[in-house]
């Protein structure tokens, strides 16, 4: 029983000093734990010239705990049992022979040797980048991460990068190949020393269009258009059209003002020599589709399904009241198939119900209303080519009648006052009216007060209140009235 409690004791005092010792050495050298972790987890953590190590172990009733610094030889003392070459090991390897040989002369001793606290060394880095300089760097950090980013240049080669090791040894790579097709063994961990040297591009082309992988890429010597389209660009897209092909060339081209070259897929097979930021575009057999314009209340605020064979290729500023857009049709397709194809376009305030196609000078009048959400209904309208399908803005009214100057129908504008439309009127008729007596009503015969939202199709009525007016405009009847009763009076008198 007492011989438990002493190795109970024993382990939990060696456990305690495990953790201080690692903590301390965590948190006043600011290392991640995490990183710590993924170091001593990886079979790839290579021993390296600063690491730092504790090393745990009982002897006898007696805690034993310490560090162990690597220094530049590798030589790595083991209490006063051995010293260790530690050069070229990984932690794995290392950690294996250490806890062997403690074990071997304290057995029981609940041996363990941890990462405390991985290297931190410097690299240099030059060549083609903005500063060269000093970096620092961890074990387990590749080659890619001081390769990138704001560091680079546009001339910065990322198919010819070379690391001279600490020992004077140089190895070239190509971090395309890592990058592209996850080939670790062209993007290496990074190691005290090490230079590394970004060599200038050779030649840097562009492939746009129907291809599946476009973008910019750097070419290595031998390399040329079918290299590019088959191998960088992951070949042609499925519609594809390769027999147009263009090339814009502005490096080396015949004239000032660039040229554009038009190959075909046998120039392409045959490998067409390409030139230092030539750009390939390679076109789609829907552009060969004919085309119908789409002009009013619509917008390219998002694209038709990317599955048709429609494309947008043209349109005016979103911000316009009126746009015109263009968009490609299959032969045979009717309004009905167009107008649900493109239906997102319709802005709320189209009058889906008054379209019009404008077909060689005539009008063709299109109800489009029951076709946007009926997958059934067909048009017996056909699409043809240079179409134009008018779509017009659904008018609003507010009428204007009364003591006004000009009454009359005015368009309707959101958030407006009677005040407004009233002005639109000419203003009121002072004559007529007096205290700016308003009667307002909705389309639906719903009075409504001055400082209420004016709807469409409102109607406001300038009252005629004014006694004056009704004085002036009675007066002269009333005073001709009057004289003919008094000459008639006096007639009658001087009669008698």
């Amino acid at each position: 029983m007492k011989h438990r409690l002493f190795w109970g004791i024993a382990l939990f005092a060696l456990s305690a000093t495990i953790a201080f010792a690692q903590t301390q050495l965590t948190d006043s050298e600011f290392i991640p734990p995490d990183y710590v972790q993924l170091a001593m987890s990886s079979p790839d953590y290579q021993v390296t010239a600063g690491d730092i190590y504790t090393l745990t172990y009982a002897a006898g009733t007696a805690p034993v705990a310490y560090r162990i610094a690597v220094d530049a030889t590798y030589q790595i003392r083991i209490s006063n049992l051995a010293v260790i070459n530690a050069t070229g090991q990984t932690f794995k390897q290392l950690k294996t022979q250490v806890e062997s040989i403690v074990a071997k002369n304290y057995p029981m001793s609940g041996v363990q040797f941890v990462l405390a606290a991985p290297a931190l060394f410097t690299i240099q880095v030059k060549g083609e980048v903005t500063a060269a300089g000093e970096h620092s760097a961890r074990v387990l950090q590749r080659l890619s991460g001081f390769v990138s980013g704001g560091n680079l240049t546009p001339y910065s080669s990322l198919r010819n990068v070379s690391v001279t090791s600490a020992s004077g040894k140089t190895a070239v790579y190509d971090l395309f190949q890592a990058t592209r097709f996850g080939d670790l063994t062209q993007n290496p961990y990074v190691r005290p020393g090490d230079i590394i040297t970004v060599k200038r591009i050779d030649r840097v082309v562009t492939i746009s269009g129907a291809v599946e992988r476009p973008g910019s890429y750097q070419l290595l010597r031998g390399e040329n258009l079918r290299k590019l389209v088959s191998y960088y660009a992951a070949g042609l897209a499925p519609r594809a059209d390769a027999s147009r092909t263009e090339l814009l060339r502005s490096v080396n081209a015949a004239r000032d003002s660039w040229n554009k070259l038009f190959l075909s897929q046998a120039e392409i097979d045959a490998d067409y020599p390409l030139e230092h930021l030539d750009a390939v575009t390679i076109p789609s057999t829907g552009d060969l589709l004919p085309v119908v314009f789409i002009e009013g209340a619509v917008s390219a605020s998002r694209n038709v399904d990317s599955t048709d064979a429609s494309t947008v290729f043209e349109h005016a500023d979103g911000a316009s009241l009126s746009n015109k857009l263009a968009v490609r049709f299959a032969e045979g397709e009717n309004y009905a198939v167009l107008a649900r194809r493109i239906r997102d376009w319709f802005s709320p305030a189209a009058d889906t119900d008054n379209t019009y196609i404008s077909r060689h000078g005539s009008r063709i009048f299109l109800n489009l209303t029951p076709m946007l959400y009926d997958p059934t209904y067909r048009s017996e309208h056909l699409v043809e080519a240079n179409d134009t399908l008018v779509v017009p803005f659904r008018q609003y009214f507010v009428t204007v009648a009364g003591a006004v100057h000009t009454p009359g129908r005015y368009p309707y504008v959101p958030d407006r006052t009677w005040e407004y439309y009233v002005g639109l009127a000419g203003g009121l008729v002072k004559e007529r009216n007096s205290r700016e007596s308003i009667n307002i009503r909705t389309a639906s015969g719903e009075r409504l007060r001055k400082i209420d939202a004016i709807l469409p199709e409102t109607m406001i009525t300038a009252n005629t209140n004014s006694g004056l007016y009704y004085f002036n405009l009675y007066a002269p009847l009333f005073t001709a009235v009057l004289s003919v009763v008094l000459s008639t009076i006096s007639i009658n008198a001087s009669l008698k």
